[in-house]
């Protein structure tokens, strides 16, 4: 059964300790032994994803309790699990951090809860000995409900110290299912806002995660992990799996230029970032989805009645993507046109007028640039704006994470209003345009894709 489905959450007392590494390389080692492992992880993160779709050649999927809700995390688990012989799911931070100021909300902790799922913490032994088993114990006894059910030692720096450490877990009573050492380790390279993505790095990110599941597969107990997840049984709450929605209602054939029905979807290096689920609910609502890459497509897919531009890296690629005229005067045509557009971040910088100085799309009166500020977090927004993705009044819960800033100039109304944590407003809507920094998961407001699919069919 689906809602026995053997699961694992890989997570760690912080970041940097080689979640990733041991994540990626468990579901690429335990994949060349043939089964069929479905990959997640926790929180908004769009790059581990990419990596973990590599070792296992399915897509990788989130789980995020707080921009989809506590009560989608199962379903949502479900659905990318069907079919698999096991399911493994990467922690994010630390294993008890969350939301700030939200207790355990959109924590490692919460998920591996409402998924009733084994917890494996890597620990960095690099800098300690008799210790660990301090650190060890306080994370299994913080709450009781959830269950670590071993430990993986990483970058252990000799057979001395592995007995140290050994010795010292051992008397805490969790097993050591794995040791790493410091000389083997797997590097992956990285930059302003996380690991380089894995449609930027080619062949390299394929002997990166082969270098992974060597690691893990050299170090671990692949056994004792399986049986472990095996361990696990069914998952609380008699969740069924997520869904797009039903199958999209037949629309007869139209005889301008847009039949079928294109929403065209960026893709390529620049723009990396996306939801599995957004392009499914596009389908499920009666959109043919086409993906383009804009560092190299000179023309948006023939037929495109509405364009989603997500996230990504805009800004590496800024001199490709302003080089590549034909698109940009495409893309400012379509919107122009008053065609349905949504942008998430990148996709906001790419409609600006420039970025860096460098001409963009022009869709939007507005000049972007990169900025030595991070924004990031977690964002409880409303659209105060109707458009083409959401009515007015619409709640939706988003996260943002930019090192950019965008000047606006005049004639657009904003897109949100951000309730928490500070009230402004954010974004713009003008004409079919949506654009913001906000990263949204479709998931948890379906009707966001249905509206955008139904204002291609009118507009």
């Amino acid at each position: 059964m689906t809602s026995a489905v053997p699961r694992l959450v890989i997570a760690a007392p912080s970041s940097g300790s080689g979640k990733t590494t041991v994540a990626t390389g468990l579901m690429a080692a335990l994949a060349a032994r043939g089964l069929a492992v479905s990959p997640h992880k926790v929180g908004p993160d769009y790059i581990d994803p990419g990596y973990h779709a590599l070792a296992t050649g399915r897509v990788g999927r989130n789980l995020d309790a707080y921009l989809c809700g506590t009560e989608l995390v199962a379903p949502l688990f479900l659905n990318g699990a069907r079919g698999c012989d096991i399911a493994v799911v990467e922690g994010v931070m630390g294993l008890y951090d969350g939301a700030a100021g939200e207790g355990e909300l959109a924590s490692t902790a919460q998920v591996a809860k409402l998924l009733g799922a084994p917890v494996v913490l890597v620990v960095d032994a690099s800098s300690q000995a008799r210790s660990v088993a301090a650190l060890v114990h306080g994370f299994v006894s913080w709450d009781p409900e959830v269950r670590v059910g071993g430990v993986i030692l990483n970058k252990v720096g000799s057979d001395r110290h592995e007995a140290l450490l050994r010795e010292a877990t051992d008397s805490v009573g969790v097993p050591v299912l794995g040791v790493l050492r410091r000389a083997r380790q797997v590097s992956t390279p990285s930059r302003h806002l996380g690991l380089v993505p894995v449609a930027e790095r080619g062949t390299e990110a394929v002997e990166a995660v082969e270098a992974m599941a060597a690691l893990v597969a050299d170090g671990c107990d692949l056994e004792a992990l399986v049986g472990l997840a095996r361990a696990a049984g069914p998952l609380p709450g008699g969740f069924a799996p997520w869904t797009p929605g039903p199958a999209p209602t037949h629309h007869p054939a139209r005889s301008d230029k847009r039949s079928p029905l294109r929403v065209a979807v960026a893709g390529g290096a620049a723009f990396t970032f996306s939801y599995a689920e957004h392009t499914e609910l596009l389908a499920a609502a009666g959109a043919e989805v086409v993906t383009f890459d804009p560092l190299r497509d000179e023309e948006l897919p023939e037929g495109t009645a509405g364009l989603v531009v997500g996230g990504g890296f805009p800004e590496v690629y800024a001199a490709e993507l302003s080089a590549n005229e034909p698109l940009r005067k495409a893309v400012a045509e379509l919107a122009l046109s008053g065609a349905p557009v949504a942008a998430e971040c990148a996709g906001l910088l790419y409609l600006c007028r420039e970025l860096d100085g460098l001409p963009m799309c022009g869709v939007l009166d507005a000049s972007a640039r990169m900025s030595e500020r991070l924004t990031l977090g977690y964002r409880d927004a409303v659209a105060v704006s109707d458009s083409a993705l959401a009515a007015a009044g619409t709640r939706m819960r988003g996260h943002e994470f930019h090192r950019t800033a965008v000047e606006p100039g005049a004639g657009a109304a904003p897109a949100w209003g951000m309730r928490a944590p500070e009230r402004r407003v954010e974004g713009f809507v003008e004409r079919g345009v949506h654009a913001s920094y906000l990263h949204t998961h479709w998931a948890s407001e379906p009707g966001v894709a249905r509206r955008f699919v139904e204002r291609c069919r009118t507009s």
